[in-house]
């Protein structure tokens, strides 16, 4: 009985936030081996340096990815919402690599857990499958190509205002709460550059400061 709720609730969810995954024998099995999972915000779902044996299918709220180097240094790279999956965690896990990325839940988070081996098996069963994992992948290259160009060619007062428009867009509210060594965390830079940069724009107008909390004005 028990079993039944969860594939009909599995059913219910991939209809609602993956319409591309349609065929109904690849529903069927989706919703007969993934299992719905939750994580607080600020939850660690996939660490650094860990092995990755799932691939997540988000439903509610979001994941924000990491990326950390040799000398520990973390920088953010992009968010993942509902209808979205972190498509390194299946390029990790078919190379048996530890994971070289950071998933942690920016809110409270839902998401269907799928286990990647049946992940892969679903690569030569199911085109719907398998074109879903390409264009994850295309999606996720081009907002990494997007994160270096930031790096690489635009100031730092445009890298963090961006950043901050991403994290407003993906949860989907203009008042965010951080702190400024939260966002020098995820931006690699110091909490006394962001702050100062942080106070500049506020000056231009472009948000408002509060302890702990921010409002976006645009």
């Amino acid at each position: 009985m028990i079993g039944s709720f969860k594939r009909k609730e599995i059913e219910k969810l991939l209809r609602a936030y993956f319409p591309q995954l349609s065929q109904e024998q690849l529903v069927e099995e989706i919703s007969e081996f993934g299992e719905i999972t939750g994580k607080d915000g600020g939850e660690m779902v996939i660490d650094f340096g860990a092995y990755v044996h799932f691939l997540p299918l988000v439903i509610k709220g979001s994941l924000k990815i990491s990326r950390m180097n040799a000398a520990g240094e973390e920088i953010f790279l992009y968010f993942v919402g509902p209808g979205d999956t972190c498509a390194s965690s299946f390029s990790c896990c078919m190379t048996q690599k530890k994971s070289l990325l950071k998933a942690e839940a920016e809110e409270d988070v839902s998401f269907i857990s799928v286990p990647l081996k049946y992940a892969d098996l679903w690569m030569s069963r199911y085109p719907q499958w398998r074109n879903f994992v390409v264009q994850m992948y295309d999606k996720r290259l081009m907002e990494l190509i997007e994160t270096l160009d930031a790096i690489a060619f635009s100031r730092m007062d445009e890298r963090l205002m961006e950043y901050l428009q991403k994290k407003s867009d993906i949860l989907n509210t203009s008042k965010i709460n951080i702190t400024h060594q939260e966002i020098a965390t995820d931006m690699n830079a110091s909490r006394e550059a962001v702050s100062r940069i942080l106070k500049k724009i506020e000056k231009d107008g472009l948000i408002k400061l509060g302890r702990n909390q921010l409002e976006l004005k645009l």
